[in-house]
């Protein structure tokens, strides 16, 4: 599986609906931008049926090299951005795991051609 990105999203988003790329971009750089400023702002953002972007203050704490074990690193409290899935992404991405867990439990083709026989 590829990931997707900003790029793909635009060209198909332009493809669908007919609008100039460049003009698609736009509206995505802006939503993108609104979304980040609000964040930085300690703001919540909600995209119904898509899910929630929310700050998380992570508290200070003591780190270890695996390295150098004998030796503590101090992590600093931080904020940082949680997500949390909507409804509909939740359903959907359940689905996809029902289906992996379906093909891993699927038999395997045998990979000589023919058994040796007894």
């Amino acid at each position: 599986m590829a990931n997707l990105t900003k790029r793909d999203l635009v060209v198909r988003i332009s493809n669908e609906t007919g609008m100039v790329q460049q003009d698609v971009l736009n509206v995505i750089q802006k939503m993108l931008d609104y979304l980040t400023e609000n964040l930085a702002e300690g703001k919540t953002v909600e995209l119904r049926n898509f899910g929630v972007f929310e700050i998380k203050l992570r508290k200070a704490r003591v780190g270890r090299n695996p390295n150098r074990p004998e030796s503590d690193v101090p992590i600093p409290p931080r904020a940082v951005v949680k997500f949390k899935a909507g409804k509909e992404m939740k359903a959907r991405v359940t689905e996809l795991s029902r289906r992996l867990l379906e093909q891993e439990k699927a038999p395997q083709p045998s990979s000589h051609p023919n058994p040796p026989s007894a």
